[in-house]
């Protein structure tokens, strides 16, 4: 059996973009399908043009706002510090506490 081979690193905004989009779209399409038209055969029928137009909208949305939507938490949330790049002598490296 072959094992396929993951993408670089630096495809994971795009794959976590991708991935978001298509879970967020099915969930959301499929409940505003059901209230318009019911849980029937016809909204059945309806849901998968309705989940492909909301997700066109939605990956290239998400991929225009993320960075922003980044920038956004980070002001709001204390993040860690990357670890750094060598090892930390005594008195350094780290966060000191306020």
């Amino acid at each position: 059996m072959t094992r396929w081979r993951k993408l670089p690193a630096r495809f994971a905004p795009i794959v976590t973009a991708f991935l978001l989009s298509l879970l967020m779209t099915c969930v959301v399409s499929l409940i505003a399908t059901v209230r318009s038209v019911g849980l029937s055969a016809a909204g059945l029928y309806l849901w998968p043009g309705n989940w492909a137009m909301s997700w066109l909208v939605a990956f290239p949305l998400i991929l225009v706002v993320m960075p922003v939507v980044r920038r956004l938490s980070s002001a709001l949330v204390d993040l860690p510090e990357p670890p750094s790049a060598g090892p930390a002598k005594a008195g350094q490296g780290g966060r000191t506490e306020h």
